[in-house]
């Protein structure tokens, strides 16, 4: 009998639990973002690597004592293979 008389206050809390999400804020839509599609796929087209490049510039009225400057260029990876290379010449003694 206790169970006859709960129903109805179920179907009641139901109603208003129902009632009250009506009015709820509602959360925002969430905005609208890009998608990118893949890229089509492109031809890598690789540059020959520049050759290292060593050049020693001597000031003309410099005395030939005097080293003068030099200049490295070409890739990071000889450029640092270069001065390994006179570092250790350096260290030598030559």
């Amino acid at each position: 009998m206790a169970t006859a008389f709960l129903l109805p206050f179920g179907n009641l809390f139901a109603s208003l639990q129902a009632l009250a999400a009506w009015f709820a804020p509602r959360p925002s839509p969430a905005p609208a973002q890009t998608v990118r599609l893949p890229a089509q796929r492109r031809t890598i087209v690789t540059q020959p690597a520049k050759p290292l490049r060593v050049v020693r510039v001597l000031e003309p009225s410099a005395p030939r004592t005097v080293a003068g400057r030099m200049v490295i260029s070409g890739r990071m990876a000889d450029v640092c293979a270069e001065l390994d290379r006179l570092a250790a010449l350096e260290a030598k003694g030559c």
